[in-house]
This record gives C-alpha cells, sequence and structure tokens, in this order.
C-alpha cells in the first residue's frame, strides 16, 4: 500500500493556499461584506430589544394571526413568547432572532433569484448540484474555520456559516418548484403571447409558491439549529447557555436552554407552515 499513500494528494495544502490568497487579495471585500452584515444585525437587533417586551410579543403573535388567520395560533404564540420571557431568556431569543432573520434575508435574497436561474437552464443546475451537495454535507465546523479567518469573532462569522449551511435549500426548493409548474399552464400562458417575464411573474412563481414558502420554512429551522455552532465563534444567544452548560456539565442549564430553542423553533414553524389544500 506504500504506493498508494507515499504520495499525498494534496487537498488541504490546496485549501489552505487558497483560503491564504483570499485573505491576501480579498480583504477589502470581506470588510464591506462585514460592515454590511453588521448594520443588519444591528438594525435588527434594535428592533427587537428597543420596545418594550410586551410590544414585541404582541407584536409577533398578532403577525402569526395574520399568517396563519387562527387565534389559537396567535394565543399559543404570546403564551410562548411570554414563557422565554419568565424563564429570563429575552434578550439571548432576540439575538437568536436576529441571527436568523438575518440569515432568511440573505439566503432568500441568494436562493430564490439561483433557484430559478437553475430551474431555467438544467445543464447549470448538473454543474450547482454538486455544489449544493458538498455545502450541505460538509460538516459544519469546517465552516466555522474560514469564518473566524476572514471576518475574526462574533456575529458576523456565525451568520457566515449559517448562510453557507441554509443556502441550499431555498435554492433546491425553488427549483423543484420552477420545474414543477404544470405544462399546460404554460403552454396556455404562451398561447395568450406571455413574454419570458410575464410567464415567470404571473404563472411559474404564484405555481412555485408553496415550494418557496417551504423553502422559507426550511431556511429558518436550520438557521436556528446553527445557533449553538455559532456560538463557539463568539454569534450571541441561545447558543451560548448551551455551551456553557457543556463546559460546566450542569444539565439543568442545558435542559433549560435547549428546551427554550424547541420552543422558539415550534413557534417559527407553526407561524410560516404552508397548509396544502
Amino acid at each position: 500500500m506504500d504506493w498508494l499513500t507515499g504520495t499525498k494528494i494534496p487537498v488541504g495544502r490546496s485549501a489552505g493556499r487558497f483560503f491564504d490568497w483570499l485573505q491576501a487579495h480579498g480583504g477589502w471585500i470581506f470588510d464591506g461584506l462585514s460592515h454590511a452584515m453588521l448594520a443588519m444585525i444591528d438594525a435588527l437587533l434594535w428592533l427587537l430589544q428597543t420596545p418594550h417586551p410586551l410590544i414585541v410579543v404582541a407584536v409577533i403573535a398578532g403577525l402569526g394571526w395574520i399568517l396563519q388567520r387562527r387565534i389559537t395560533l396567535a394565543v399559543f404564540v404570546a403564551l410562548g413568547l411570554l414563557f422565554i420571557l419568565n424563564q429570563g431568556y429575552w434578550e439571548a431569543t432576540t439575538e437568536s432572532l436576529t441571527l436568523v432573520l438575518a440569515a432568511c434575508v440573505v439566503c432568500m435574497g441568494l436562493g430564490v433569484p439561483i433557484g430559478i436561474a437553475v430551474a431555467h437552464r438544467p445543464r447549470l443546475f448538473r454543474v450547482v448540484r454538486p455544489i449544493l451537495d458538498l455545502m450541505q454535507t460538509l460538516p459544519t465546523f469546517v465552516y466555522l474555520i474560514p469564518a473566524i479567518v476572514f471576518f475574526g469573532i462574533g456575529m458576523v462569522p456565525g451568520l457566515i456559516s449559517t448562510v453557507i449551511f441554509v443556502l441550499p435549500a431555498p435554492i433546491r426548493l425553488t427549483q423543484l418548484g420552477i420545474s414543477s409548474t404544470p405544462m399546460p399552464l404554460i403552454e396556455a400562458a404562451r398561447a395568450f403571447g406571455a413574454t419570458p417575464r410575464q410567464l415567470l411573474w404571473k404563472v411559474e412563481l404564484p405555481s412555485a409558491l408553496p415550494q418557496i414558502m417551504t423553502g422559507l420554512n426550511q431556511t429558518i429551522m436550520l438557521s436556528l439549529s446553527m445557533v449553538v455552532i455559532a456560538a463557539l465563534v463568539g454569534a450571541d444567544g441561545l447558543g451560548v447557555p448551551v455551551v456553557r452548560a457543556l463546559n460546566q456539565v450542569n444539565p439543568a442549564l442545558g435542559f433549560e436552554s435547549g428546551f427554550i430553542i424547541v420552543v422558539v423553533a415550534i413557534i417559527l414553524d407553526r407561524m410560516l407552515r404552508v397548509e396544502r389544500k
């Protein structure tokens, strides 16, 4: 076996050289990206933390009723948020929600247009698919290393690693929704003289809306699953007490903070669930 192991393919060395080159020549890009991400995070934090917590609870509960038109859901959302407030995790919850909302803005802003593009170009999708597979299957801890190198410690590297992990979900689901548009609808629109732009906005996107909303739901759930890992690079939020509980071997703190994450996940899932008729 010496002939096989004697000459090692320089995968890690090549990746290291690539990241060194990026760090040396792309610093201005990463600095600008960091400032933009930090500005968005600060704005969301201000929006969630400046008003009185009860006002934020009422607004989120009202938003739940607007989205689902069920008073029982609004009551459940309000009770869940009041429970979080009672347990003393309100500030950490708003920080995690900020990370989730920022990740959703970036992922949906990139994922939907990319999904539309690859849906209209099957050859491009065949090229992009292995990249999406790599982004989803590569251990999430691996993302933290270049994130720290390029962006330092804090919320920004946590957001960047979250976006890399989550982005394939909206791309895949948008591509699926656009590709699944019934051909009779497309042929009828073309027969009435619809332009490609009209075909996209009036036929394909309305038909793909359930899949796109499912992509938004998955984006939120996957982003929330990253809060603990993001805490390892200095991101604030609900992941911090979980990591602290792990370091202290404190099962009470671990269960308490973990249960709060579950409550937040259930609230977001119920608010954004798409009921198929």
